[in-house]
């Protein structure tokens, strides 16, 4: 650490993996070096953020299963913080950085280059949603699938992104946007795969329904069975 400037042992320094003898080298070798210290300024800006990342902001348009594998990367990186495994190089503070790469909602990415460059993005936030964006989640107590929504309106029709698991394989499903009078417009429909089953799937579709008519969003398999329901 003290003589290569260890970028890999000032991540795992800032996931408090490192035990109490490393972590006691790594300090000394802060408070005399201030290109590591702004370093870690940078890879604590990047943990931070990603820690504080709410599962409805990876409902706008990230690739297909992005934000299952934001969630599982997350996971996997606190779960070896709170059981301090003593990993000094398995890239643990390039983890955050890695995970960096998923885009999320379209306007927020996180770089690692030099410490400056880390913390420049990191103070850039994620555009706001349009004016009138509704949330919900729910669980269907009789399929047990979930789904979480985001309806975002637009000049009399709206877009819609939704995350759906807990589907068996195989199953074919639609998406409906249900309207206050009860009528229903398709906005996409998808093939649960095996990979779907075990991790979700993510949807984009839209519907020809003026915004303010919209009561819920739905699931229906091509059976015309409901599978689950969120009223928005």
């Amino acid at each position: 650490m003290t003589a290569n400037h260890d970028p890999q042992l000032l991540g795992a320094y800032v996931l408090g993996v490192l035990d109490e003898r490393e972590a006691r080298v790594v300090e000394d070798h802060l408070s005399s070096c201030p290109m590591c210290r702004a370093e870690l300024d940078g890879l604590r800006a990047v943990e931070e953020a990603l820690g504080d990342v709410p599962p409805e902001a990876l409902l706008d348009g990230p690739p297909e299963d992005g934000d299952l594998l934001l969630q599982r990367t997350l996971r996997q990186v606190r779960s070896e913080r709170e059981v301090r495994m003593r990993r000094r190089r398995v890239g643990l503070g390039l983890a955050a950085a890695a995970v960096a790469a998923i885009v999320l909602g379209g306007g927020f990415a996180v770089g690692r280059g030099t410490a400056p460059d880390v913390v420049a993005t990191q103070t850039s936030n994620p555009p706001a949603p349009p004016a009138g964006t509704r949330v919900g989640s729910a669980v269907d107590p009789v399929t047990g699938a979930r789904m979480t929504v985001q309806l975002r309106p637009a000049a009399g029709w709206v877009r819609v992104n939704a995350s759906v698991s807990g589907i068996a394989r195989d199953e074919k499903c639609r998406l409906f946007v249900v309207a206050k009078d009860g009528s229903r417009q398709e906005a996409g429909s998808w093939l649960v795969s095996p990979a779907g089953e075990r991790d979700g799937t993510n949807l984009d579709g839209s519907a020809l329904i003026a915004p303010e008519d919209v009561a819920a969003i739905e699931v229906r398999n091509f059976d015309d069975e409901r599978i689950v329901t969120v009223p928005v």
